[in-house]
């Protein structure tokens, strides 16, 4: 079992869970129970997964979960996407989030890479 408070991924999880929060504020508030709701359970999901994957006994489980993180990353960058397009945030607005979202992509993508080849 490993301790994912130590891990790097789920820090940074939990970073991006602070910002998207502080940013769906920012949502017209006839979206609370749409987009609002949608990206804040995605955010949530990804250091959870990564947190319940540290407490598998096997590398595959823990593999398994790293990859719903990583699809729930993927919800979260879709939704911000669709609420630029709809003009809710500007690029300027998330091009912070973004980044921050690429580099924890880039270490879950490495982290299940490792657990492959080992």
């Amino acid at each position: 079992m490993r301790n994912f408070r130590q891990l790097e991924i789920c820090k940074n999880g939990i970073e991006i869970v602070k910002q998207v929060y502080i940013l769906s504020q920012h949502l017209p508030s006839e979206e609370k129970f749409g987009l609002r709701s949608q990206l804040t359970r995605a955010v949530v999901s990804i250091p959870s997964n990564i947190a319940e994957g540290c407490s598998r006994n096997s590398e595959v489980e823990f593999k398994r979960f790293l990859e719903i993180a990583m699809g729930s990353l993927f919800e979260v960058e879709t939704q911000l996407t669709i609420s630029q397009e709809l003009n809710f945030f500007s690029e300027k607005d998330l091009k912070n989030i973004f980044e921050i979202l690429n580099k924890e992509a880039k270490m879950i993508n490495s982290l299940i890479n490792k657990i492959k080849h080992s």
